[in-house]
């Protein structure tokens, strides 16, 4: 028989884990609510992605994986409904174009219907694709390269915006370590289907440190703020750490880009587990900053920072 001078603090210890299992289970969920998963494995992480459409409590999402093989997925929607799981459709690329190899970057663009994006491969090469949702088909209208690429150039983001009546570009090269990433803007002519490159700048993040990516991806607003997501990892089983900074500012002055650069970095949202290669801006009372990541054996997750649970 239990000696009776033990038995309080024999409760006691049943009582402190049982407290503790419910501690941990509601922060589990808690943290379940905020990154949502969205599919397991290398071949599913998201690299870049663009909001299709957005009514009452749904948003609608076309990604892009940066698959190599010729039987992975390259694009794929993705629908938000509430706080429920996202839904995965993946999509058939076009029989008759090359398949792309590495999509990092996808944003809409501005002067076209909401359909219309173009996806950016590591190298440059970029794609016109125009979107059915209805049936989950894409068309590829063209194929173009960025300007001016410069050998040993890897680039993770690529942002389309009107601003002052000009379609102005944004794009970036990674970087890696102690490589600053750099920053390349330009005008767009989407008739020619050509960028004139207008100006670059280097750009060092303080977080995350080690095998950091400078910039992951890279968004730029209506009124020109321009915002990236910085990553990195240290294999396919992570860890993983990412932030998201405001990196500067677009405008036309004399009918000519200008960019001003933010000299002190400021990280809006930080990361210990997961690896951001995708962001986009959503506007309006449901919206915010987006994010998806690839975290390699892990798969892809979303999350929409200041998200309310």
């Amino acid at each position: 028989m239990p000696n009776s001078f033990n038995m309080p603090r024999f409760l006691k210890l049943i009582i402190n884990i049982v407290v503790l299992s419910i501690l941990l289970l509601i922060s589990m969920q808690v943290w379940a609510q905020d990154w949502r998963p969205v599919r397991g494995g290398i071949p599913f992480g998201i690299s870049g992605m663009a909001l299709i459409k957005q009514q009452s409590n749904t948003l609608d999402f076309l990604i892009v994986h940066d698959n190599k093989k010729p039987n992975q997925t390259r694009l794929a929607i993705i629908n938000i409904k509430g706080k429920n799981q996202p839904e995965y459709f993946p999509l058939e690329w076009p029989s008759n174009i090359e398949l792309p190899i590495d999509l990092e970057a996808l944003t809409s663009i501005p002067e076209k219907p909401k359909l219309s994006f173009i996806a950016l491969s590591s190298s440059g090469k970029a794609y016109f694709i125009r979107l059915n949702p209805a049936n989950k088909t894409i068309l590829v209208l063209k194929e173009f390269n960025l300007p001016e690429i410069i050998q040993g150039n890897n680039f993770e983001g690529f942002g389309l915006q009107n601003i002052d009546g000009k379609l102005v570009a944004i794009w970036g090269h990674r970087g890696e370590r102690e490589q600053p990433a750099t920053i390349f803007w330009g005008i767009f002519d989407l008739a020619k289907y050509q960028i004139t490159l207008a100006g670059s700048a280097n750009l060092k993040v303080p977080f995350p440190s080690g095998n950091v990516r400078h910039i992951s991806d890279i968004k730029v607003d209506p009124v020109g703020i321009v915002y990236i997501t910085s990553a990195n990892d240290a294999g396919d089983d992570g860890p993983f750490q990412s932030a998201v900074y405001v990196a500067g500012y677009l405008g036309l002055r004399d009918n000519k880009i200008v960019w001003q650069q933010n000299s002190q970095l400021v990280p809006l949202y930080r990361s210990d587990y997961h690896k951001i290669e995708g962001m986009e801006l959503v506007p309006g009372a449901e919206g915010g900053v987006i994010v998806g990541t690839d975290d390699e054996n892990l798969g892809s997750y979303i999350y929409m920072l200041g998200e309310s649970n």
